[in-house]
């Protein structure tokens, strides 16, 4: 049992980090250490009932993936403005690819192998620890390391320590040790909270995996094993660790099936449940004061990236700056409505772009338009100038010219650091604003509801 806890855990985990924000390669490739693992544990499992060899070898060849990803992991935290770091991240994939071909023709120690990478990409980690931004994840992250080597080397070499389950449950822990850095460092360069999330996400999961794997476990301690109910019962378990991750997307999959004929429900319903998901990762809003300008300006260029994704920046903390709140207040509009804030974070950050642009014309080409351009089009609007298959025909004429201009004339590379100083640009004005203003918090809650008191 404690095995298949381990192998419910590391499936609940790796799908929550991919639901978390499939967008972040540092989640992805936690998510497959941990998923590859799982995927080892229930080969292992199944083992013993099956008279198949290449099960147990390739539970073995799973297990070894998961220092290759953790690897990358460790890249992944490496500070982004690192000179070395592109070629840090090229060197690690071309080795993991390079030994993920060797890894199943290698005798049971020479697999051993890739914990080479591991090791080396934990010792580049301590390297350039003081460019991290989350230092304390550092000591953490190589203590568990480790320990997963040790338990690996002991899977691997032909010494029968008669404990094969706890092994294989000791390398789980690894693993949920990886995954909560992983998720804490995302968290953390978010601008979110990660526990109330995680503790959600946890809480549904015990319950659905006892519902779902209940009843096998019962089957399978009343009636003798066999490889049908070993599978029910891994298959239950996985059904049900995916359910949870993806309730969002099983909600709007059954609002669009239900609400077909009836888009504006649909549209408020879509809006309701993105504030109600994005509240648990709300920073607190007396945190948003404390912000440096570093900080700011990061998570000024994060909500730029993210303008048009409504649930993005509902858990941005820039919704909860006193200049959304001001507006907010002098329009009337109760500030305690997420949905609202969004609404005029995007119109704060609207008018700070704005400001970029040189007077007296529409859409230029010239040096003085290439930040605003930059930021512009393809922050506010959203264009994806180098992505195949991205059509024209929405767009509004300087859109098109635009989209236009940055195909012929523009390499990928200077938009990238167009954008970059640009959103820097942009942070630095709504800073100025802020100290200016001299309003350095948000409003209170006391405050907030004397004034919904007063227009209610």
């Amino acid at each position: 049992m404690l095995v298949v806890a381990a192998f419910a855990l590391a499936w609940w985990l790796g799908c929550y980090l991919l639901a978390r924000d499939p967008t972040r390669p540092l989640l992805h490739r936690a998510a497959a250490a941990l998923l590859t693992y799982a995927t080892g544990v229930a080969c292992g499992l199944l083992a013993p009932y099956v008279d198949a060899l290449p099960l147990a070898t390739l539970e073995q060849v799973l297990l070894c993936v998961p220092p290759l990803a953790w690897a990358g992991v460790a890249v992944g935290l490496l500070a982004e403005d690192l000179p070395e770091r592109r070629q840090i991240e090229r060197g690690w994939a071309l080795t993991s690819v390079l030994l993920l071909a060797m890894v199943p023709a290698l005798p049971s120690p020479g697999r051993l192998v890739v914990l080479a990478p591991m090791i080396g990409a934990v010792v580049v980690l301590w390297r350039f620890r003081d460019g991290t931004r989350r230092r304390t994840l550092t000591g953490p992250l190589t203590v568990a390391a480790g320990l997963y080597a040790a338990a690996l080397a002991v899977v691997l070499l032909p010494v029968d320590v008669g404990a094969h389950g706890l092994l294989l449950a000791a390398l789980g822990l690894d693993l949920l040790i990886l995954g909560f850095v992983a998720a804490v460092a995302d968290a953390d360069d978010a601008g979110e909270r990660l526990r109330p999330d995680l503790r959600r996400s946890f809480a549904g999961a015990l319950f659905a995996g006892l519902l779902a794997g209940g009843p096998t476990a019962l089957a399978l301690a009343a009636a003798e094993p066999s490889p049908a109910l070993v599978a029910l019962q891994l298959v239950a378990v996985v059904a049900a660790m995916v359910a949870v991750t993806v309730e969002g997307a099983v909600r709007r999959s059954l609002d669009r099936i239900a609400f077909f004929d009836d888009e504006p429900l649909r549209a408020e319903r879509e809006a309701l449940w993105l504030a109600a998901d994005a509240l648990p990762r709300r920073r607190e809003r007396h945190r948003v004061g404390e912000l440096d300008e570093e900080e700011f300006h990061r998570l000024t260029r994060r909500a730029l990236q993210h303008f048009r994704d409504t649930g993005r920046l509902l858990r941005s903390p820039l919704a909860d700056l006193p200049v959304v709140t001001e507006r907010l207040l002098a329009r009337g509009v109760p500030p305690e409505v997420p949905l609202a804030r969004v609404t005029e974070l995007r119109a704060v950050l609207r008018e700070a772009v704005a400001a970029l642009k040189p007077n007296g014309a529409y859409f230029g080409t010239t040096e003085d338009w290439r930040y605003y351009n930059a930021v512009y089009f393809c922050f506010v609007v959203g264009l994806r100038p180098y992505r195949r298959g991205g059509g024209a025909d929405a767009l509004d004429r300087d859109a098109r010219r635009a989209l236009e201009w940055f195909r012929r004339h523009v390499p990928e590379r200077n938009v990238r650091l167009w954008q970059a100083v640009g959103a820097r640009l942009v942070a630095e004005r709504l800073w100025r604003q802020a100290r200016a203003g001299g309003v350095a918090r948000p409003a209170t809650r006391d405050q907030e509801r004397r004034h919904s008191a007063q227009n209610g």
